[in-house]
């Protein structure tokens, strides 16, 4: 099968062509995870446990930044793939010029904020005292280099937008191995604890921008972009239209997210690092459900485009039958064995259990979410990200961060309660999207 046709979603088998695309996606973010993950597993091996709670605070406020990044980078990926649907591949160059004058500009703007602001954000989430200083250390490292960490997103949006997923793996895969070599060295071998891992993170996702360029300017692309396309055009209007309510969704989120470990943090040291290892867990068990939004975005706005409904709804009812079906397994290991994967980054037996609690709440959302996950990359290719936001926004809102204050403040509060907001928040989620849906298909006129 040829290049072009691997990258063309309106037609040939649903299943496998999804599976196809989505593979090197999947890759790419056990990579990412593995990418977050090992900061916190080689601190947590040579550093220390004021370490831990550090890289956990530090890395919550910089993903703030990152998601929402990720959220306004996924309206360059549905416009790139509903101007390929529409075979109108000569508007991707432009639209890439005013991409990349947009980012650059709003890289630094974001890393004087977090120069700046690192002290009040790690208070505002009440860092404990003697992690205090290695939080705000970590944030003022990771937040100088925020336009490589921003760079490398924006360049796989573009990719998965052209159907392309094997570069962005390619890239992170590169970022991976000089993260995992920069805190091999700066962490365990110079003993520099968390400025090791912060150091190792940018320098490694410079790495990966620097020589992700040298391969693009290999690739025979469908599209040429001009010196003069490098500007605040039009398209700059359109994918922020697209994107925008992603990125407002991820902001909020995350801000509830950064809450919920506010929460946490006023457990103690102990309750922070677990919850600081278990969120890195629960990077991984989210690896099935994230790859399938990210795939089914750019799959249904191709089919969209091309004017398939029929096709892009098949895809999302595909999607959740394959997610669902992994996400039990996964669902089953993180219940019984997390504490056997906690045990990875730490040997503080307290930690484990702490993050082992955490885990068995969080456990049923590596099912539930796959569906809520297809639910929103259905919406996306077709630009109803504006829903897609505000269903966001009530989950958040109006379960996960009200129940996971209440089960914080309760006596004897256990991390099983507060992560079990997750799931409870995720099903409602789904009841919202159903509804919708419903009201939407009878909008849309199949073929």
């Amino acid at each position: 099968m040829s290049n072009k046709n691997a990258s063309d979603f309106t037609q040939g088998n649903i299943l496998s062509k999804l599976v196809k695309f989505m593979i090197p996606i999947l890759g790419a973010l056990i990579l990412q995870a593995m990418y977050g993950a090992v900061d916190l597993l080689i601190v947590g091996q040579f550093g220390t446990t004021s370490g831990i709670s550090a890289v956990s605070t530090g890395s919550s406020i910089i993903n703030l930044a990152t998601f929402t990044i990720t959220g306004l980078a996924m309206g360059v990926t549905v416009l790139i793939s509903r101007y390929i649907g529409e075979k109108k591949e000569e508007r991707i160059g432009k639209l890439i010029g005013g991409v990349i004058c947009f980012f650059v500009c709003l890289s630094i703007i974001l890393a004087i904020v977090l120069l700046i602001f690192a002290k009040p954000l790690s208070k505002l989430m009440q860092a404990p005292e003697e992690a205090l200083e290695l939080t705000v250390l970590y944030v003022r490292i990771c937040g100088g280099g925020i336009i490589f960490v921003i760079g490398y997103n924006i360049i796989s949006s573009i990719f998965r937008g052209l159907g392309n997923s094997k570069l962005p793996l390619i890239f992170v895969a590169i970022a991976c191995v000089a993260n995992v070599v920069g805190d091999l060295v700066l962490v365990a071998g110079f003993h520099m604890n968390v400025a090791g891992a912060a150091i190792a993170t940018i320098f490694a996702q410079a790495v990966s921008v620097v020589l992700s360029i040298v391969i693009i300017r290999k690739q025979k692309l469908p599209f040429h972009i001009r010196r003069e396309d490098i500007c605040f055009s039009g398209e700059v209007k359109k994918f922020l239209q697209i994107g925008s309510p992603i990125a407002l969704q991820e902001l909020l989120t995350n801000l509830t997210f950064l809450a919920l470990c506010a929460f946490v943090n006023r457990l103690g040291l102990e309750a922070s690092s677990g919850y600081g290892i278990a969120n890195k867990l629960v990077g991984f068990v989210l690896l099935i459900p994230s790859s399938l939004m990210q795939s089914m975005s750019s799959f249904v706005a191709q089919n969209v485009g091309a004017r398939k409904e029929k096709r892009a709804t098949q895809a999302m009812f595909c999607g959740m039958a394959v997610g669902v079906g992994i996400g039990i397994f996964v669902a089953a290991f993180t219940f019984f064995k997390g504490d056997l994967l906690a045990s990875l980054f730490t040997k503080d037996t307290e930690v484990i259990v702490k993050a082992f609690e955490y885990l068995k709440g969080f456990s049923p959302e590596a099912m539930v979410t796959c569906v809520m996950f297809s639910f929103m990359g259905y919406f996306n290719g077709h630009e109803k990200t504006l829903f897609v936001m505000s269903q966001g926004l009530a989950q958040s809102f109006i379960v996960r961060l009200p129940m996971s204050y209440i089960m914080s403040i309760q006596p004897n509060a256990s991390l099983t309660m507060i992560a079990l907001a997750a799931p409870t928040a995720t099903v409602f989620g789904i009841l919202i999207n159903f509804i919708y849906y419903q009201k939407f298909k009878k909008q849309i006129k199949f073929e």
